[in-house]
């Protein structure tokens, strides 16, 4: 198994039911990173976090480095 294999289903976030916000769906890879895609253009492909990235990622929201 790859790092990059996503072993789970991905899954929406539920705060883009039934809205028309910008949405992406994540799912975890092998090595315990993710993997996100866009809700809407699954074709355009896949971006890959290592666990680490996804992480500083987590916290830089719960710091609320990250948003608005």
């Amino acid at each position: 198994m790859k790092n990059q294999d996503v072993v789970t289903a991905f899954k929406k976030s539920s705060a883009s039911a039934g809205g028309t916000q910008d949405c992406v769906e994540v799912a975890h890879t092998a090595d315990g990173g993710r993997a996100v895609r866009d809700t809407k253009d699954r074709a355009a492909g896949t971006q890959f976090y290592t666990p680490a990235q996804w992480s500083a990622f987590l916290t830089g929201i719960k710091n609320g480095e990250i948003g608005a």
